[in-house]
């Protein structure tokens, strides 16, 4: 992970992530048993794809978002690989697999941690993370029995979580006609180590009709995130062009035929991915034009107040932008996305003492969630000549990013510009944690050596 989130298809989004989240947290409460600790991460790539890796890891695919047609599909998906999780089912595989895999796997694992190693990070320059995170699923491939033990888990995680029990089955079929499709094609990634047989899926459809009826709340977040992913996985100007021509056509096709707020909300969205793109190709003019017809559908949307600070931002007009931003934080308080506006907005206006007791207010409140906070504090505090505490920030930074020997290096240089004994003491302790953390790092890859 700590390689993936340097990965430049690593989702660094705060309103994508905490979606994620949500959805993890919500799903994880209801797993059997109850679920370890879940990160949810989002990955920019147009496959229909999700895994789960050691740890409690799960990635999940813009494509899955963009391909999916109701909350409840990506959460039948995310329900399937918290499961696999839950039932320790990687572990089990790679158990199973170690006469024959456990080279390759080592040398997969080695190459991860060679960035440990001082000098070792021109060995660990080459390694997309999370593409051998996939690969690692294909070579286990789940059993069939594994598969269905975490089908059943999964549907079961999706009813008590209150979504549509029937969105597993819709998305998994889904899976399975783009593995159809794009068989010898190198497409369907998901569906071809998923296989889903027959027997799985009737399997499942027998237990949601136990259910009975659904009555899953209605969430027009969704419709928001899934324009999002859209426009964030179009990385290249022509890949934006065609993204936003798609959202206009889907604004335009939305209509009430689908009845009620549902319609409303997805042409109201997809106003807002047609907005998004445009902004990303420094257009703010056809920005504020799209973004003006999804505002005329729904008038107070979390997502259309951001876009209408990034908007201001991106045409310099912070004080501006610091007012929506902390008018709209004000009305939606747990959104993180505008605290870190409201952060960003001060310090472009060179308000750095202000800056520095809101964000600290923000660390104490999300002190894990959200890395960024303690990046943009360090920022601040530099700016005051406070160098001390700058770097000592940065250290923890960096250690919320896993990137150890970073947050040893920022605190070797916070000691060695204190003048104080006693903040010099405090930071020998916590070089000493951190040293006795790297070394154990260390002892771990020379396992993998050896």
């Amino acid at each position: 992970m700590v390689q993936g989130r340097r990965d430049p298809t690593y989702i660094n989004d705060p309103d994508f992530n905490q979606y994620l989240e949500n959805m993890g947290r919500r799903l994880g409460a209801n797993a059997p048993g109850g679920a370890p600790q879940i990160e949810i991460f989002g990955v920019r790539s147009p496959e229909l794809n999700a895994f789960a890796m050691p740890g409690g890891f799960i990635g999940v695919h813009t494509g899955l978002m963009v391909a999916s047609g109701s909350e409840s599909e990506v959460a039948g998906v995310v329900a399937h690989e918290i499961a696999h999780v839950t039932q320790r089912h990687i572990a089990r595989g790679l158990t199973q697999q170690r006469q024959s895999g456990h080279i390759a796997l080592a040398a997969i694992a080695g190459a991860l941690l060679a960035a440990l190693i001082p000098g070792g990070g021109q060995a660990a320059m080459g390694i997309a993370a999370f593409g051998q995170a996939a690969a690692i699923d294909r070579q286990l491939g789940f059993s069939r029995e594994a598969e269905q033990e975490a089908d059943r888990n999964g549907v079961e995680m999706l009813r008590k979580a209150g979504y549509d029990p029937n969105g597993m089955a819709a998305m998994f079929g889904r899976l399975t006609n783009a593995a159809s499709l794009n068989e010898g094609r190198g497409g369907g990634a998901y569906a071809s180590t998923h296989p889903l047989s027959l027997q799985r899926m009737t399997d499942m459809q027998n237990r949601i009709r136990q259910f009975g009826p659904a009555r899953p709340q209605v969430e027009d977040e969704f419709w928001f995130i899934r324009a999002k992913a859209r426009v964030l996985q179009a990385v290249e100007p022509r890949a934006l062009r065609q993204a936003a021509d798609q959202l206009e056509d889907e604004a335009r096709a939305a209509t009430q035929r689908e009845g009620g707020a549902p319609s409303v909300a997805r042409r109201a969205a997809a106003w807002y991915g047609v907005s998004l793109a445009a902004l990303a190709r420094q257009d703010a003019t056809g920005a504020a034009k799209a973004l003006a017809q999804a505002q005329a559908l729904v008038p107070n949307s979390p997502f259309v107040d951001l876009q209408r600070i990034d908007i201001e931002m991106a045409g310099r007009q912070y004080a501006s932008a610091l007012s929506l931003s902390q008018a709209a934080f004000k009305c939606w308080p747990q959104r993180r996305s505008f605290a870190l506006r409201i952060g960003q907005n001060l310090q472009a206006l060179g308000r750095d003492r202000e800056a520095v007791p809101f964000l600290q207010a923000q660390i104490k409140r999300w002190s894990t969630q959200e890395p960024d906070f303690y990046k943009m504090l360090a920022v601040s505090q530099d700016r005051l000549g406070e160098a001390v505490e700058s770097r000592q920030t940065m250290a923890l930074y960096y250690e919320q990013l896993g990137a150890l020997p970073s947050a040893f290096t920022q605190l070797q240089q916070a000691r060695t510009l204190s003048k104080d004994f006693y903040v010099q003491s405090q930071i020998d302790v916590q070089l000493r944690a951190l040293s006795d953390r790297i070394a154990e790092d260390r002892r771990l890859l020379e396992r993998f050596r050896t």
